[in-house]
């Protein structure tokens, strides 16, 4: 039997809440088989991030080539790159190995609101979306890459959606948990002009540290399982929303706490 495969490149949080531990566990529970590349070490925790190590540019790569070398990686899923020189050598490894699902996951600012893109990333990052199948910012993060005020709307979401795909990427999914109201909705436009308007009650909870890494690898899960992008998003959609719903029985750190990403096992 063949086992799907889904590449995780991202930092590690070692509290394990988000970045590439949050990654694997989806890969996981989805039914998918998880590698993983490191592009930094962080110190950080429910409470906030008190420190980032980069991964030296050439080791990433070096790290990608192994997995491509010996994997049949189905799916990639990019989240953490903190520098400008790790932007250059995904870039120039998903130019390498043209893996035919990428999901990028435009991480910039942790749960606790601390930066984890540098301000000087930001041009290279949107050179990357270029490459990308789908790509996942949640509101603030599609205000921040086209320059302009956040979206307070689903009108809204959807022009900036719109904008995004300016960028390159085959579609642009915008994530909707920084909105308010009853529904937490995400809104998907794929280049053809197809969209789709993803809705879950808005669950209140404290613990969502991570929200973002599982959303975009469970779409990557979807995805190297050969899913359609609209049935991978709405995968992605419940599977996140039943970890959110689940959260508060984990009980874990005093900040934001993680998902319970086996919450259908446990």
């Amino acid at each position: 039997m063949s086992v799907p495969i889904a590449l995780t490149i991202a930092g590690l949080d070692p509290s394990a809440g988000a970045g590439i531990a949050a990654d694997l566990k989806t890969f996981s529970a989805l039914g998918v088989y998880g590698a993983a590349v490191v592009t930094a070490l962080t110190a950080q925790n429910t409470q906030g991030v008190f420190g980032i190590h980069d991964v030296p540019p050439d080791f990433i790569a070096a790290q990608i080539d192994a997995v491509f070398a010996d994997l049949a990686v189905g799916a990639v899923k990019i989240g953490m790159l903190g520098e400008p020189s790790a932007i250059d050598v995904v870039a120039a490894a998903l130019d390498r190995y043209r893996p035919i699902a990428v999901v990028l996951d435009p991480v910039m600012i942790a749960s606790s609101g601390e930066l984890l893109l540098r301000s000087e990333a930001l041009g290279r990052l949107r050179d990357l979306i270029g490459r990308a199948r789908v790509v996942t910012p949640n509101i603030p993060e599609a205000a921040a890459l086209l320059g302009t005020a956040p979206a307070r709307d689903e009108r809204q979401m959807s022009a900036q959606a719109q904008k995004l795909l300016a960028f390159g990427a085959g579609a642009v999914l915008i994530k909707g948990g920084h909105g308010t109201g009853a529904e937490s909705v995400d809104i998907l436009l794929d280049a053809s002009g197809e969209s789709v308007r993803l809705a879950a009650p808005r669950i209140a909870t404290q613990n969502t540290h991570g929200t973002g890494c599982t959303f975009a690898s469970a779409i990557a899960a979807g995805l190297a399982k050969g899913l359609p992008l609209p049935a991978a998003a709405r995968e992605a959609k419940d599977y996140v929303s039943a970890t959110l719903a689940a959260a508060d029985r984990l009980g874990i750190g005093s900040g934001h706490g993680p998902l319970h990403h086996f919450q259908a096992w446990w």
